[in-house]
C-alpha cells in the first residue's frame, strides 16, 4: 500500500504540496486530476523516490521510499516526457530495463509489440511523440512493477491507443495486482479506468474517494410545479444548487436518492424526476459550493 502523510514540499518559495495525506489500496487505480501546475507530478516524483518532501512521509507499506533501492525495484515511473537512452533502440532500452527490474519479462516485452506494433529495431528517437509514449509503456508494464506510476499517460495517443492502453493496463492489474497511480488534467480520461480518484489543486487535496462513493450521494432534481412553492421549503434537504426557469425547478441536492424523492413528491409535483450526474458534474459542484473557481481547476 502506498501512504502519505502530511506531505509539504515547496520549490524557492512555491508551495507546490501543502499538507497532502492519503492511502492507495493495492491492486487499485488511482486517478489524480488536477490543473497544470496543481502539485500532480511532484506527487508523483514524492511516491516515486525521485524527491525528498520537506515534510511529512511517503513511501511503500510505510517504508520511505526516498533512497531506498528495495523500494525503488518495486515502482516504475513514466514522466509526461518519456526517457531513453542517447540514441537507444527499444530492445536495447529493454535489455537496460532488465537489468534495473527483477520482475523484468521478456515475454510480455514481446506480447505488448504485438499490441502496440512498433520496430524494437529503430532508434526511439525516430519515432513520433505518440510512438514514445507506446514505447515507455511497452517498457513500464514489462517490467511487471508492484506500481506503476503514470504522469499524463495519454497524452500523445489517439483514442484506439487510449483503449488498448485501458485494456492492458485492467489485463496487466488482474495477472500480477499491480497498482497504478495516473496523473492526468483529463477527468473524463480517469473515471473511465479508475476506481479511486482524488483531486488536487494549489497543492491541496480537495476531494478523494472512490469513483462510485463520490457520484452516489449527489443527485440533479428536475421538478415541475403549477405554482412553485417558497425556496425555503427545501431548507429540510442539503441543497447545493438552485435554478428556476418558469415553472421547473432543477436543484442539486446532497443525500439519498430515495429520501429525497420522497420528500419532493409530498409537495405534489406535476412531474419529478432524478438525473444521476457524471463524476465531471459532481466535482465541479463540490468545488462551487467549497468557493472554489471551478475554471481554473477543471478543464
Amino acid at each position: 500500500m502506498i501512504t502519505a502523510k502530511n506531505l509539504t514540499k515547496e520549490f524557492e518559495g512555491y508551495l507546490a504540496l501543502d499538507d497532502v495525506s492519503f492511502e492507495i489500496e493495492d491492486g487499485s487505480v488511482f486517478g489524480l486530476v488536477g490543473s497544470n501546475g496543481s502539485g500532480k507530478s511532484t506527487l508523483l516524483r514524492l511516491i516515486s523516490g525521485v524527491l525528498f518532501p520537506d515534510s511529512g512521509v511517503v513511501g511503500i507499506d510505510g517504508i520511505p521510499s526516498f533512497d531506498n533501492p528495495t523500494v525503488k525495484s518495486q515502482i516504475v515511473f513514466l514522466s509526461d516526457t518519456p526517457y531513453f537512452l542517447n540514441q537507444s533502440t527499444l530492445k536495447e532500452m529493454a535489455d537496460f530495463y532488465a537489468q534495473m527490474y527483477p520482475n523484468f519479462s521478456f515475454d510480455t516485452y514481446k506480447e505488448l509489440l504485438k499490441v502496440f506494433p512498433l520496430d524494437e529495431r529503430k532508434k526511439i528517437s525516430s519515432f513520433s511523440k505518440g510512438m514514445q509514449r507506446q514505447a515507455s509503456l511497452i517498457l513500464a508494464l514489462s517490467s511487471r512493477p508492484r506500481y506503476l506510476l503514470m504522469d499524463e499517460a495519454f497524452d500523445g495517443l489517439d483514442v484506439v491507443m487510449r483503449r488498448t492502453l485501458s485494456n492492458v493496463i485492467s489485463k496487466s492489474i488482474e495477472e500480477t495486482n499491480m497498482t497504478v497511480v495516473i496523473a492526468s488534467h483529463n477527468l473524463r480520461e480517469l473515471e473511465e479506468i479508475s476506481d479511486h480518484i482524488a483531486l488536487i489543486h494549489s497543492g491541496k487535496l480537495i476531494r478523494n474517494g472512490k469513483v462510485d462513493d463520490l457520484c452516489s450521494n449527489v443527485h440533479k432534481i428536475q421538478v415541475v410545479f403549477e405554482n412553485i412553492p417558497e425556496l425555503s421549503v427545501f431548507n429540510k434537504l442539503e441543497v447545493m444548487k438552485t435554478e428556476r426557469t418558469g415553472s421547473v425547478l432543477q436543484m442539486v441536492v446532497r443525500g439519498e436518492k430515495d429520501e429525497i424523492m420522497s420528500f419532493i413528491n409530498t409537495l405534489s409535483p406535476v412531474f419529478s424526476e432524478c438525473i444521476e450526474p457524471s463524476l465531471e458534474e459532481v466535482f465541479i459542484y463540490e468545488l462551487e459550493v467549497s468557493g472554489y473557481d471551478v475554471k481554473n481547476i477543471l478543464e
